[in-house]
């Protein structure tokens, strides 16, 4: 027999944990698939309807400067749930279909901390990380990933329930729709849309006459279709959001849960998507803490994915190592507008498909960028949705100079390296690498990605000095 003060020792610390755990903020996690800033009301776009986000705003914090660290799905969305690089834990690019990529085994992600922490975890809608012992989640959800209201009504237990939960709610939109290839081939992608809408959607349909081409696309009629069909999927998204915020206050959680809004990367066109230039990595980023007392905040701190998991973790009042994440917490900057200490990010970039090996390496430090081009003497590989879009094979097959504002040769064929001064140079154009004016401004960039390398384990770090020669030398960094 157990002796009684033994039995109430073990009562008193299930009620301390019990404690703790309703003391914790419920976490929802929402990552779209492919949304740049482009199309969002509470990002300048006059023309998008995202009443849902603008709202999340206006109530919370909009980061203006918001990075993913690998413009591709599950690259990025394996960076999301681990807190480090992709080159880091082998999540080099696609887990599905032949593509086999797969997370080493021994790191452990953010569903499994916060399963530590007391929360029950639950995820809806794509996954795209391998292996499922890693990613591991508590619940696993059903529904039509492009029917975001399904989605969130699927997730009524889940909020309803009195654990405090962290649910990861990842639609397919507004990633491109099956079939890619398109016929004839200057029909616009679907992007996920389908005529009647799906189960509680109120249709929202833009004229291609009046969205707006960012500088990078060209303003063809082509484009403008496709861009119509992104707005459409975009705003599908938003009634998915607003849904679940309607759960939330009908369960009386509203109070108490945090929501962040990201997308894994940029708009899935050329020039964005699978790229390391701004379109591609630059992201929307908006975060509700309702605890917080103040709101509509915008914040210009310099974060990225990688900051992620250990931000959630605080958030969670986790105790963890900070050494143990590539990232670093933002919660203690996240009511600040300009928070000192928060002016770099890195980004690393391997492969999107298995076919299309394209090593990257990116920093940028304030408003100077640079880009490494490990494969520079290859031509730029296309995702097989961006190729056969008719956006793209209306400039490919005119056989145009320009694609938007960039040459077509430029895109296909890049330098080793890429510097730019955002500040006078957005759109990325002007390459102050190939000008010796800035050789010292270049080696003291190059200086910082070697850095970065070594302190993530980066394998790619062994090119340096040896003109992609070495392969391999067992060196142990």
């Amino acid at each position: 027999m157990i002796p009684t003060r033994i039995l109430l020792s073990l009562l008193f610390a299930a009620l301390a944990h019990l404690a703790a755990a309703a003391d914790k903020p419920n976490i929802i996690l929402f990552v779209s698939d492919d949304h740049g800033m482009d199309a969002l009301g509470c990002y300048g776009n006059p023309v998008i309807k995202t009443p849902n986000m603008d709202r999340l705003a206006e109530e919370g914090v909009r980061f203006t400067q918001a990075y993913c660290t690998s413009a591709s799905c599950a690259a990025s969305r394996s960076v999301i749930l681990t807190g480090k690089f992709g080159h880091g834990t082998g999540s080099y690019g696609h887990t599905h279909d032949y593509h086999h990529f797969s997370t080493f085994a021994d790191q452990k992600s953010l569903p499994v901390l916060l399963e530590e922490e007391g929360y029950h975890t639950a995820r809806i809608g794509k996954y795209h990380l391998a292996p499922e012992s890693v990613y591991r989640f508590n619940t696993t959800l059903q529904a039509d990933p492009r029917s975001t209201i399904e989605m969130a009504t699927a997730c009524k237990d889940v909020i309803n329930q009195d654990k405090p939960f962290f649910l990861y709610f990842c639609p397919d939109d507004p990633h491109r729709g099956h079939p890619f290839k398109p016929d004839p081939w200057d029909a616009p992608n679907s992007f996920g849309n389908t005529p009647g809408g799906y189960p509680g959607e109120k249709v929202v349909e833009y004229d291609p006459a009046d969205v707006i081409v960012p500088p990078f696309l060209p303003d063809t009629k082509e484009c403008r279709e496709e861009m119509a069909q992104y707005y459409q999927s975009v705003s599908r998204i938003d009634q998915g959001l607003g849904k679940l915020q309607k759960l939330l206050k009908k369960a009386g959680k509203t109070d108490n849960t945090i929501i962040i809004y990201i997308s894994d990367n940029g708009i899935a066109f050329p020039g964005a998507k699978t790229t390391v230039y701004e379109p591609g990595i630059k992201l929307p980023c908006i975060v509700k803490d309702p605890r917080s007392p103040k709101q509509g905040l915008v914040n210009n701190a310099m974060i990225s994915w990688a900051d992620l998991t250990p931000t959630l973790l605080d958030f969670a009042g986790a105790d963890f190592d900070a050494d143990a994440f590539h990232g670093r917490s933002f919660k203690k900057i996240l009511n600040k507008k300009n928070p000192k200490g928060w002016n770099e990010i890195y980004a690393s970039h391997i492969f999107h498909e298995i076919t299309m090996y394209y090593p990257m390496r990116v920093v940028r430090e304030g408003n100077y960028k640079l880009i490494w081009n490990v494969a520079y003497r290859q031509p730029y590989p296309f995702a097989s949705d961006l190729w056969a879009a008719s956006t793209w094979q209306g400039i490919h097959r005119a056989e145009k100079e320009y694609f938007g504002n960039r040459k077509v040769s430029d895109y296909l064929f890049r330098a080793e390296f890429e510097l730019y001064d955002l500040s006078k140079d957005p759109n990325e154009l002007n390459n102050l690498a190939l000008d010796d004016k800035h050789a010292d401004l270049l080696t003291k960039m190059q200086d910082k990605i070697k850095a970065f390398q070594i302190e993530t384990r980066d394998p790619w770090q062994i090119i340096w000095g040896n003109e992609s020669q070495v392969q391999g030398t067992g060196v142990n960094l």
